[in-house]
């Protein structure tokens, strides 16, 4: 064998044993390099989709406070049952901030006569009547304020937001008379007696104020709207109530 085949042969084996390396051992090591890359880039799409929703919820926990004391003021404007008692207090309340006597409150299973817009709105919205003819006693611009303050328990700001301080009550009608205990004319300052028939409204049964129970209520939101059933529950009575069942 000449020198120049020894090279040769030499060679030969020098690539085989490259060949049978690259084979046993860097071809494994780059599929399991490039499978390894493949894990890598799911494991970080999936680290990516959970930084989201990490996000998404500390917003929805920011904004948690907020949209429960929203549900609390519908509940307050419109609750799930009927809640006369809490009727009467929010009545009470508003007749002494007007130097106003709160004498009386009756309700019946009938509609009233006069169908205002905003109760036409309520009642295509499925929420049950609960019509009221309510009494007061005062001067003619102390019924007037009382008036505007029943109207305002909860109003639509020009803005498009809902400010309630109290039941949505819609007004029918508004009949005035000389007072039973005043002599005085009432151009003269003498009382008067106002007669006001209204509407206030319930939830459907079927429909509660949002769709899970127990929610628990966040510092600084309020109570919850049970709660404030609960307090309803012992108003303050004006001297004459009359609650037909």
């Amino acid at each position: 064998m000449t020198g120049r085949d020894r090279m040769v042969l030499i060679a030969v084996v020098v690539v085989a044993v490259l060949a049978a390396a690259w084979i046993m051992v860097v071809s494994p090591e780059r599929q399991q390099a490039s499978q390894l890359s493949t894990q890598v880039a799911a494991a970080q799409a999936q680290l990516t989709s959970a930084e989201g929703k990490v996000s998404s919820a500390r917003a929805a926990q920011s904004q948690y406070a907020a949209a429960y004391a929203s549900v609390v003021s519908l509940g307050k404007a419109v609750p799930p049952s009927q809640e006369v008692p809490a009727l009467i207090d929010q009545l009470s309340q508003a007749s002494n901030e007007k130097n106003v006597a709160f004498t009386s409150i009756t309700n019946s299973s009938s509609a009233p006569a006069g169908t205002s817009a905003g109760a036409s709105s309520a009642a295509a919205a499925g929420f049950t009547a609960l019509p009221f003819s309510i009494g007061f006693e005062g001067s003619y611009f102390d019924l007037e304020r009382i008036l505007g303050q029943l109207t305002d328990f909860a109003t639509l700001t020009s803005s498009g937001d809902l400010q309630v301080s109290g039941r949505l009550l819609t007004v029918q009608s508004v009949k005035l008379a000389p007072g039973s205990s005043s002599s005085e004319p009432a151009k003269n300052g003498g009382k008067l007696t106002g007669s006001i028939t209204a509407t206030a409204y319930v939830l459907p049964a079927s429909q509660g104020l949002t769709g899970a129970t127990g929610a628990p209520s966040p510092a600084g939101a309020g109570a919850s709207p049970a709660a404030s059933t609960a307090a309803g529950s012992s108003p303050t009575s004006p001297a004459i109530v009359k609650v037909n069942p």
